[in-house]
Formats: structure tokens, C-alpha cells, sequence
């Protein structure tokens, strides 16, 4: 039986869970928010697919951010990250234009995917091997019920007297209270006796690990994160819209819809960590990937409230689920010295190309053949992504970072 969790452990994974909790408010925001932001700026479907990858770009840019992590450490990269995504979507309230808001929105995502991140990164190194999957699972499903807190507030806050802008308002209070809380935190072990003895490798040199034996593998997940986000990067955040358009829904029937779902698949997001500990990151891989296709699938297909919320449920357990299974590979395969830089390069600034220009493609086709087909059709990518997992990845289940870094 494992031996429990120090106090600061305990303490830390509170911290960590409420920053990932705003990463999961803010990302579900935008999805509630599209339709009234619409309305507001008087932009088309297709041009609302423009301004999100736009937004997206910001998680790309997170890299030169991220990186830096690798030679000043994760604390001083988290404490900032928490700073700069509280007064950035603060900001985003006050936008006056959708240009404005593209260009605040894009920046709070460069901190936001910053902070979500190292967090990652932080579980990765602080947590014993035995326990890394469950806390990793612990903190994207903290990810997901902040977009479950956001499902059942936006309704909410959309008839307050500023409207959308509320969102932005109330998301932006509790962080400047974390931005007061993170003077606790420790630098993670693994980092200081990395830097100590002298390995550190980030260095002015954007390419440095590029030049390193670990160029392989960083493609090699770069590809399987690609694959990943141009399905699930689209499946929560136009669902509204088809339930809208293409099935009749109210607003307050989609409401309902993504609530009753968010909710019910929130268990299961919680065992997601403690699956991959328990049978491996692989098999894990394959139960949940092979949820994520079908449920995207049936949510964009079938027909009915019942059947949709149940084929909804899940869906929004694989968008949250697949994130813990590539965390922890990403997180494991890499060493200290170079983890967060080959992290960024694998997700942030080659993965996300998927994040970013899914988004619009999905627009361009779904003005032409709906929503629907459009989005179901991106059902195949986990599918690819999963067969990518087990032809070419390793397992890594309760091995030590050491280990697992060298195979």
C-alpha cells in the first residue's frame, strides 16, 4: 500500500487543482459564451472559427513561456502564469471589439496553457511513481469541473447587466487570491538537483532540444497530440450550435444538456488518473480513446435530448480523460533537464497546430454540410492517435522518472 501524502504533497495538489480548475472554467467559457459573443460583435459562424483560432495561437506562443522553465525553474514560471492569466482575462471584460477581444484572449491563453502545463509538469515531478497517473487524473478532472461550475454559471451570468463580460469578471476574482497563496510553493525536487549538478540545457538556443537523442520521440508525441486536439478540440465547443441548428434545442435545453452531462461524467473523469495507474498509461489509453471517438460520434449523430445528453456524457468524459493519459507520457518520456522544453515543443508548439486550425476547417465545413457531419467525421483522429500510442510509445506505469526517461 502506498504511504500517504506528506502535507505540502496535500497542500500542493490543492493548489495545482485549483489552478487547473480556471483552465477548465475559461476553456468551457468561450464555448457558452460563442453564440451571445456572436450576437455581440456581429460576427458569421465562419468568422467566430477565425477568432478562436486566433485565440488558440496563444497556446502556440506558450512555448517561449513554458520553456523557460527548464533554466528558472517551475515556480517562478507558475507564479507568473497565475499574474499574467488573472489581469489578462480580467481585461477580456472591457474588450470593445472582437478584434480586441482575439488579441486579450490569445494572450490569456499563453498563461493559461503556461500554468496548465507546469502544473503537469509539477505532479510529474513531485509525485511518487505509484501515484503520478492519480494525481495527473486528479488535476484535468479538477480541469473539468471548472467547465461544469462554468455550464451552470454562464446561464447565470449571461443576464447580468454587463452579460457575457461577467464571465471573464467572476473567473478572474479567486486567481488573485491563488496569485497571494502561491508564496508556499516550493521548487520540485527533481528540478533543483537537476540544476545543481549543472544539466540544465535550456539556453538562448530555441532548437537546442532538437539537437538531442529525444528529437524522435518529441515528433513522435507531437503527432499523437495533433491528432488528439483536431477531435476533441471541436466537440464540446460547437455542440451548442448543432443542438441549436440542426436538432432544435432551446438554449436552455443545451444548457441542461452539457450540464446533466458534465456532471455525470465527472466520476468517471476522476478515475481517469487512477485507470492509468491501475492497468497502465496503454490499456488505459485504449478504454479511454476508444470512448472519446464514439462518444463524438453518436453526440453529433443521433437523434433526441435523452440520447444526445447520454452520447454527450460521453464525449465530454473523453475530451477530459485523453489529457491525463498524453500528460503523463509526455511528462515521463522526457528528462528533467529538458521536460518542459520538450513538452512545449510536443504540445504547444507542434500538437497545438491541431488546437488552432481545427477550429476554422470545422467552420468552413459546416457552413457548407452542418455541424453534424462535419464533426463527426473528426471522430477517426483518437483512432489514429491510439494506434500511433501502442505502435510507438513505451509503458510507463509505475516506473520512476529516471527510468522512464531513458526508454
Amino acid at each position: 500500500m502506498s504511504e500517504p501524502l506528506s502535507p505540502y504533497l496535500r497542500r500542493l495538489l490543492v493548489f495545482l487543482s485549483v489552478a487547473t480548475f480556471f483552465e477548465g472554467y475559461d476553456m468551457f467559457a468561450l464555448a457558452q459564451i460563442l453564440p451571445s459573443l456572436r450576437a455581440d460583435f456581429h460576427i458569421t459562424r465562419a468568422q467566430s472559427g477565425w477568432l478562436l483560432a486566433f485565440i488558440n495561437v496563444g497556446t502556440v506562443i506558450a512555448y517561449l513561456l513554458i520553456r523557460v522553465a527548464d533554466r528558472i525553474g517551475r515556480k517562478r514560471v507558475l507564479s507568473i502564469t497565475i499574474v499574467g492569466y488573472t489581469l489578462a482575462s480580467l481585461a477580456s471584460a472591457a474588450a470593445p471589439n472582437a478584434v480586441v477581444f482575439g488579441l486579450l484572449q490569445c494572450l490569456a491563453r499563453v498563461f493559461l496553457i503556461g500554468e496548465w502545463t507546469i502544473a503537469m509538469v509539477f505532479a510529474a515531478e513531485e509525485y511518487p511513481a505509484a501515484r503520478r497517473g492519480t494525481v495527473i487524473g486528479i488535476l484535468q478532472a479538477c480541469s473539468s469541473l471548472g467547465g461544469i461550475a462554468c455550464a451552470g454559471l454562464v446561464p447565470l451570468m449571461l443576464r447580468s447587466p454587463i452579460g457575457w463580460r461577467m464571465v471573464f469578471v467572476v473567473g478572474s476574482v479567486p486567481l488573485a487570491i491563488m496569485a497571494y497563496a502561491r508564496r508556499g510553493l516550493k521548487e520540485t525536487r527533481r528540478f533543483e538537483e537537476a540544476r545543481s549538478g549543472g544539466t540544465a540545457l535550456v539556453q538562448g538556443n530555441l532548437l537546442a532540444v532538437l539537437r538531442t537523442p529525444h528529437l524522435k520521440r518529441i515528433l513522435q508525441m507531437a503527432v499523437i497530440w495533433f491528432l488528439s486536439y483536431a477531435c476533441a478540440q471541436n466537440a464540446i465547443t460547437f455542440w451548442k450550435d448543432f443542438a441549436v441548428a440542426e436538432r432544435g434545442f432551446t438554449d436552455a435545453q443545451v444548457g441542461g444538456a452539457i450540464t446533466v452531462a458534465a456532471v455525470a461524467s465527472m466520476p468517471l473523469v476522476f478515475l481517469a488518473g487512477r485507470l492509468l495507474d491501475a492497468v497502465g498509461r496503454r490499456r488505459g489509453a485504449v478504454i479511454i480513446y476508444g470512448v472519446l471517438s464514439l462518444g463524438v460520434f453518436t453526440a453529433y449523430t443521433l437523434h433526441g435530448r435523452g440520447a444526445l445528453t447520454g452520447a454527450l456524457v460521453l464525449a465530454v468524459f473523453g475530451t477530459s480523460a485523453f489529457l491525463p493519459v498524453l500528460n503523463a507520457f509526455t511528462t515521463e518520456l522526457f528528462p528533467t533537464e529538458c521536460r518542459a522544453d520538450a513538452f512545449a515543443w510536443s504540445n504547444n508548439l507542434l500538437g497545438r497546430i491541431g488546437y488552432v486550425l481545427s477550429p476554422p476547417l470545422v467552420g468552413y465545413f459546416a457552413e457548407r454540410h452542418g455541424w453534424g457531419p462535419t464533426v463527426s467525421a473528426t471522430a477517426v483522429f483518437p483512432l489514429l492517435a491510439l494506434g500511433l500510442i501502442l505502435a510507438l510509445l513505451p509503458e510507463t506505469g509505475g516506473r520512476e522518472l529516471e527510468e522512464t526517461a531513458g526508454m
